[in-house]
């Protein structure tokens, strides 16, 4: 047998396998939401549903306020995501077109330093902040702090695509009498488009899956999230899997919805955003 189809048939392999890994879960949780409590916990386990049911999810939002918590985490995620996108947009064409190399060098590595400060070191500073301010059980104080946490990689992003645009575009602009401001929105931005639409996914992503700052920072049942939520589903008294499974696939779908629409923007966005360091 020839070296390139024993190549060819373990390179196969090996990406079935890792397909499996990741949909496998998937699979679990959905046919977990659609069985019964009793159907759950029987052995062996019954990798398809015996009769297949909606009680999990009738459960979900009969029994809690789950409509409310996936409505606050959509406020929450859309406003924040759109936020930090306005903020990269500025931030990214002022690193990109900033005159001094050296200054913008010290800049992009105080962005890339904050990328490898883990959540959980800033969490007691920020919460003892907002407590002075009387910011904590505050909405509009998780949003400010998801902004800040994703603005720095998502400025990066943005510098990125900045850099493929030439100078030469925003001179002729600006000999026509556009501001800088008014070649950027008019000229550039719309180049950008498949970019701008990467770091708004970016964001709603990584803000609609998080959990322990809105653990930490939200108190009243009525502001909770739906990670909050889902976490609150876990007691001493166990965990009701059938619910649970019901509320992830609940939460899972806006991230699809998201990256679905916005999957050949993303792609064509980080293309064009790998740029020569």
């Amino acid at each position: 047998m020839k070296k390139q189809t024993v190549f060819s048939i373990g390179r196969f392999v090996l990406l079935a396998f890792y397909v499996l890994a990741a949909v496998f879960p998937l699979y679990w949780i959905v046919v977990t939401s659609l069985k019964g409590p009793k159907e759950i916990y029987t052995m062996p386990l019954q990798y398809l549903p015996t009769s297949a049911t909606l009680d999990s999810y009738r459960k979900l939002f009969s029994f809690s306020s789950f409509s409310l918590y996936f409505r606050n985490s959509l406020v929450v995620a859309l406003i924040s995501s759109l936020l930090a996108m306005a903020v990269s947009i500025l931030s990214g064409f002022s690193l990109s077109r900033y005159p001094r190399q050296r200054t913008k060098g010290i800049l992009q590595l105080a962005l890339y330093f904050t990328q490898t400060i883990p959540t959980f070191l800033i969490m007691v500073p920020i919460f003892t902040m907002f407590s002075k301010l009387g910011w904590v059980d505050s909405t509009a104080a998780l949003m400010l702090v998801y902004v800040a946490t994703v603005i720095a990689f998502s400025t990066i992003m943005s510098k990125g695509f900045f850099d493929r645009i030439p100078v030469s575009l925003e001179e002729a602009a600006k000999i026509d009498g556009c501001s800088m401001f008014q070649s950027l929105f008019h000229v550039v931005l719309p180049i950008t488009r498949p970019g701008m639409a990467a770091i708004f996914c970016f964001a709603f992503i990584n803000i609609w899956n998080e959990l322990f700052l809105a653990v930490m920072l939200l108190m009243s049942n009525d502001k909770m999230t739906v990670p909050v939520a889902l976490n609150s589903f876990i007691s001493k008294a166990g965990i009701s899997w059938d619910v649970m499974s019901a509320g992830i696939v609940i939460a899972l779908l806006p991230t699809m919805i998201v990256f679905g629409f916005g999957q050949k923007y993303i792609v064509a966005g980080l293309t064009e955003g790998s740029v020569k360091g």
